[in-house]
């Protein structure tokens, strides 16, 4: 926990230090910086921090039951890879979408879809999002993945790999499982401002409510009507 408070408190810094540059300033700086060897650096490390301050509470139940494993069986005298071996190959599946989010963040700017607010400029692009995340809602490859996550026990008995290098990989998979389940919900922010932390907060409130609460295929179905209707007006008041 201590380490998803360090990522939201750098989140609040660098979202504070952000608005309180004079929008000229932001402008020319966001200018100067679209060649750079550094911006996809920085945009790197902005996402990556980001995905740690949203995932890793949503992922705490499955990081719980594979620590609550570890000392079981250490209790017994078997000795499981530490936890921070799982929650590493977690973290880096997340870190890999990280960068190519930053990526598509650079390619967006540079074809003005994106303001260097981090904003969607597009009507259009900010349609697209919303009405693909709420279908993506609806199609059985989000219901397979989120039953994954949902799920950390089944998970761990179907795809328990012993040693190190196993503890790992079970965290990449699950990670894996976890992007595919979430990824176009990430791809919100674009619409409602990549460092608006509210709208950051929130995604990560249903994320977190779409895991633990019961009935995931109702939250999944309304929270896909309202996106879809969402971009729907957009479409036509745009």
């Amino acid at each position: 926990m201590l380490i998803v408070a360090l990522a939201w408190v750098y989140l609040w810094i660098d979202a504070r230090a952000m608005s309180s540059m004079p929008m000229g300033a932001r402008q020319m700086s966001a200018m100067a910086n679209a060649a750079g060897t550094g911006t996809l650096a920085m945009y790197f490390l902005m996402w990556a921090v980001m995905m740690v301050g949203m995932m890793l509470p949503s992922a705490a139940p499955t990081i719980l039951v594979y620590g609550a494993m570890v000392r079981k069986n250490g209790e017994r005298g078997t000795v499981l890879p530490a936890v921070w071996v799982f929650t590493g190959g977690y973290l880096l599946t997340w870190t890999v979408f990280s960068l190519v989010v930053a990526v598509l963040q650079m390619f967006l700017q540079r074809s003005a879809l994106v303001t260097p607010m981090m904003v969607s400029a597009s009507t259009d692009l900010s349609a697209a999002i919303l009405i693909a995340a709420g279908v993506y809602q609806w199609l059985p490859l989000k219901e397979v993945c989120l039953r994954k996550c949902r799920n950390p026990l089944a998970f761990f008995l179907t795809r328990w790999r012993a040693g190190g290098l196993g503890a790992f990989r079970m965290g990449v998979e699950n990670g894996a499982y976890c992007v595919a389940c979430c990824w176009v919900l990430m791809l919100l922010l674009f619409v409602t401002g990549v460092m608006n932390l509210l709208w950051v907060a929130l995604i990560t409130a249903f994320v977190l409510i779409e895991k633990v609460l019961p009935a995931p295929k109702v939250t999944s179905n309304i929270a896909g009507v309202l996106l879809v209707a969402g971009g729907l007006v957009v479409l036509i008041n745009g």
